[in-house]
């Protein structure tokens, strides 16, 4: 008689899928309890997460490697979550439309369309004023119109407080040389300051926010071989800055 022990039966294995599921499942609803503990104690930060998640997901490659900051999960440092500024953002283009809505009605109501443009370029809102309707020819002292147009756009740009703004003086290229004014830079430059002192003392503009830049010839925006071109590009432009232009100084704190 053989002592040989009977097969033992062959174990079924078709099932053994549901561990790893289940493994899954509890993971899921770890990591879900965690997203709402978070999104309870700070929507803002629970929105974020979301946004990096939703990009893990699709394969972006935006959402790692912020140092702004901490992980927002205590704990937890496999992601360091980008801090997005879309409401800022989104309020800042709004008050660029209102001011752009507001200097081309102005524009309109004077009849200047023909003289004065607005546009939203990525460096922001920019009013370009012909030079005819600011000064004389020759000259950089402001006319009784351009008191009374530049003051009233003054107004328009209290819109918000906070932007910075830069004046930027353009010549055409036919040389001058007189007893005041010995170039086109000294021309365009003295042109945009004197546009940035009445917007400083006659607007209320903080004067902190205001730049003034003489480009002389050297930037035009028409061909100079004809009166047209060069007529154009005898202008004054007012520039109101997007944030991600505002000029160096702006990043500065001066302790004293």
């Amino acid at each position: 008689m053989s002592n040989q022990l009977p097969p033992e039966p062959e174990k079924d294995r078709s099932e053994r899928w549901l561990l790893t599921y289940a493994d899954l499942i509890t993971l899921l609803l770890i990591f879900f309890i965690v997203l709402y503990t978070i999104s309870k104690q700070d929507v803002a930060k629970f929105e974020q997460i979301a946004e990096s998640l939703n990009s893990a997901l699709t394969g972006s490659k935006e959402i790692i490697g912020d140092s702004a900051g901490p992980s927002m999960i205590p704990g937890f440092h496999g992601f360091n979550l980008p801090v997005t500024d879309t409401v800022e953002d989104e309020q800042e283009e709004d008050m660029m439309e209102e001011i752009k809505r507001k200097v081309q009605e102005l524009v309109k109501r004077e009849g200047l369309q023909a003289s004065i443009s607005v546009t939203r370029e990525e460096r922001g809102v920019v009013v370009r004023i012909v030079d005819h309707v600011l000064f004389r020819s020759g000259y950089a002292d402001l006319t009784p119109q351009a008191d009374r147009i530049l003051k009233a756009i003054g107004k328009i740009l209290l819109i918000n407080k906070d932007q910075y703004i830069r004046i930027e003086g353009h010549t055409d290229n036919i040389p001058i040389s007189n007893h005041r004014f010995p170039s086109n830079w000294e021309l365009s430059a003295a042109r945009a300051t004197n546009v940035l002192r009445l917007f400083a003392e006659k607007s209320g503009i903080d004067q902190r926010l205001l730049s003034g830049v003489g480009y002389g010839e050297f930037r035009p925006i028409a061909d100079n071989s004809t009166d047209g071109g060069r007529a154009k590009n005898r202008r004054v432009e007012i520039v109101i800055l997007s944030s991600k232009f505002n000029p160096s100084e702006s990043q500065h704190t001066n302790n004293y």
